[in-house]
């Protein structure tokens, strides 16, 4: 097993119902596992391959399963995910637009974008153990929102560990066009705000709003 192999699965406990979460959303999220659901694309369960076609799916579900897409790839609980729309829905921009953009700004999420771990739960262990820096600073706080210009890395007792190295040389995703990655010194900077063009899959935002539409 390689030492990539070996990180994603320390850092992932729950590897196994990553890809059942995948299968039942019927989409593939990166940032949740580098496993794809394509291999059986279909429901998980006993009656998943002949139930596939007939199921009916509620508005409910449908607005569920979207917003289910986004808390899961980004590692959110329920609570933090509620109370981020709360907080793009009080801002001036749109609230979809607005919601993916605080998403994206995440420290976690940058450091997987960049290329330094091979999924967000693994980044945001190297977040949480200090390997992280941010303009040259220490930050130990996955949700930690980037702004425009900031510098973040890896910090030099870490950079050459095995998972870093194999991550950085197989990275999961084309590096989003908000980043900027100087090969050379394995700086990433935030040089304009990500749009929502930048979440790696499809989400319908409107089913989004239309379930807080109702619980708010």
């Amino acid at each position: 097993m390689s030492r990539l192999k070996e990180f994603i699965e320390n850092m992932s406990r729950y590897t196994g119902p990553r890809v059942k979460k995948m299968r039942a959303l019927g989409v593939d999220l990166p940032g949740l596992s580098r496993k794809t659901q394509w291999d059986r694309a279909y429901p998980p369960g006993e009656h998943g391959p002949r139930n596939a076609r007939r199921r009916k799916v509620s508005d409910f579900k449908k607005q569920l399963a979207e917003k289910q897409k986004l808390r899961f790839n980004y590692g959110l609980t329920e609570r933090q995910f509620r109370r981020l729309f709360v907080e793009a829905k009080r801002s001036k921009k749109s609230t979809p637009d607005q919601l993916l953009e605080f998403l994206e700004r995440r420290l976690d999420n940058a450091v997987f974008r960049a290329g330094f771990a091979p999924t967000i739960p693994a980044a945001r262990q190297l977040v949480r153990h200090g390997h992280i820096l941010v303009n040259g600073k220490k930050v130990n706080i996955p949700s930690f929102r980037l702004s425009v210009g900031d510098e973040y890395r890896v910090r030099d007792k870490s950079k050459d560990k095995a998972y870093v190295v194999e991550s950085l040389e197989r990275i999961a995703l084309t590096r989003p066009e908000w980043m900027r990655f100087e090969d050379d010194t394995k700086v990433a900077r935030m040089q304009e705000l990500p749009q929502p063009s930048a979440v790696p899959f499809a989400v319908e935002m409107q089913l989004i709003v239309e379930f807080y539409s109702k619980r708010l």
